[in-house]
């Protein structure tokens, strides 16, 4: 313990800046926000701006980058590093997006025919219309959701057995019988 205290000692002596530079990194960190709010989602503040805002539903790898290109900010900078006012333009971008078409997850909407990019409870309300719409129409994929099996082809030998009753069931067990019982039903078959 001593030692190390020497040591430590030691190297204030030679280098008396190096312990004020750890100070004022652990101060910087300290400072941080720890968790950054964007579009109603926590976002941990260590994260890089394109994996944080892949945490958003609905924002993909692609669309990440696009936003960090677009609106001019490195992607390699951290979280809590955002001002207000970055957070505020990454909000209204991703609110209405100006980017490609193929990037966006609702093309050729089935109901106005438009380019649309969801996030969010819009992403969930209409994934759900859009499952309760093939059931009305009575689609195949409508049945599927409808049955709970899988939509998309899958087998289903050996997968998707959650929930149901499989293999041979056991024979369940009949009351014992004694053996005056058993001498009684042998002389009434007799008869």
């Amino acid at each position: 313990m001593e030692k190390t205290q020497e040591k430590a000692n030691k190297e204030e002596r030679k280098y008396p800046n190096a312990m004020e530079k750890v100070h004022k990194e652990e101060r910087k960190y300290s400072d941080a926000r720890g968790i950054v709010r964007i579009i109603a989602t926590d976002i941990p503040g260590s994260t890089t701006i394109q994996c944080g805002l892949t945490k958003i539903k609905g924002v993909s790898w692609s669309i990440s980058n696009a936003v960090c290109h677009i609106l001019g900010i490195a992607e390699t900078k951290k979280m809590h590093e955002l001002t207000e006012t970055d957070i505020e333009k990454i909000t209204n971008f991703l609110k209405s997006p100006s980017i490609p078409s193929f990037l966006m997850n609702r093309r050729n909407d089935l109901g106005t025919g438009l380019n649309k990019h969801l996030i969010k409870t819009d992403l969930d309300l209409q994934k759900e219309f859009d499952v309760r719409n093939m059931k009305k129409i009575r689609s195949y994929k409508g049945w599927r959701h409808a049955l709970g099996q899988p939509v998309r082809g899958q087998r289903t030998k050996s997968h998707f057995r959650k929930g149901r009753a499989m293999g041979v069931q056991k024979a369940k067990p009949q009351p014992a019988t004694s053996p005056k019982t058993k001498a009684k039903a042998k002389e009434g078959k007799g008869k």
